[in-house]
């Protein structure tokens, strides 16, 4: 895939299925935080909270992923992110089983809270 300008460039060059999934997560993460910018960072479609990195995501060949990139998240919630573990800070999903809406927002609002207390400091 080519460097994309723009998340909308990035997601048109996605296949069908995996382009519906993460426009969903897309969505989600919207929601969750209405007031991120988006913004595209390490060649994948990524949010911004008040300048800081919130959260990425990507289309891989056999798989999606969510990028918390947040140790606390990962242990706040690790029980129910374990079937999505995938090294680190990485979340693997397929567009068959994605990752719950409801997860995805208190992930985001775990970010947002964290992206809160480090501008506090």
């Amino acid at each position: 895939m080519a460097t994309p300008k723009s998340v909308d460039d990035y997601l048109a060059a996605v296949p069908k299925e995996q382009r519906r999934a993460l426009e969903r997560l897309r969505g989600q993460i919207r929601a969750a935080a209405p007031e991120a910018t988006e913004a595209i960072s390490y060649q994948m479609p990524a949010f911004k909270q008040d300048g800081r990195f919130l959260v990425s995501y990507a289309a891989f060949r056999d798989h999606l992923s969510l990028f918390p990139a947040s140790y606390a998240v990962m242990e706040l919630y690790g029980d129910d992110l374990k079937p999505f573990f995938s090294g680190k800070g990485t979340l693997r999903f397929t567009t068959e089983k994605p990752i719950p809406a409801a997860l995805v927002t208190k992930i985001v609002k775990a970010r947002l809270r964290e992206i809160a207390e480090a501008k506090a400091r």
